[in-house]
């Protein structure tokens, strides 16, 4: 599966952005998707995932409350909705994806196996 990432750029502190990541390939519903993201000078770290099948939702606790996740299988969608975004939520959101992944892994990014390109968002104060 190939995976795009869009949706970023310039957001006020207090504001919100919805990232898309669009996929192409088969068996798009067999595949979990999950987003994460790389500050500057930091490591890449998970934000959220949804599973494939009945679509689990996963999120880290910087983004429960703050982000909502969903996929749209007929469209190959997974969509993040941000709200309340902090300048420290700037950063590169990546989408990413592993054809049925086990539970204890969709925020491991070594186990997401396809990556999109990755969109940038910066949170302003």
């Amino acid at each position: 599966v190939q995976l795009q990432a869009s949706g970023g750029g310039l957001v006020q502190a207090g504001g919100s952005r919805r990232l898309s990541c669009s996929a192409s390939g088969r068996a798009f519903n067999s595949y979990t998707v999950a987003w994460f993201r790389q500050a500057p000078d930091k490591e890449r770290e998970f934000v959220s995932a949804v599973k494939y099948g009945i679509g689990t939702t996963y999120y880290s606790d910087f983004a429960k409350g703050r982000f909502t996740i969903s996929r749209d299988n007929d469209k190959k969608t997974v969509d993040l909705q941000m709200n309340s975004l902090q300048p420290e939520d700037t950063a590169v959101y990546y989408c990413a994806a592993a054809s049925f992944l086990h539970d204890d892994y969709y925020g491991t990014d070594r186990y997401h196996n396809f990556w999109g390109q990755g969109t940038k968002v910066t949170v302003s104060s």
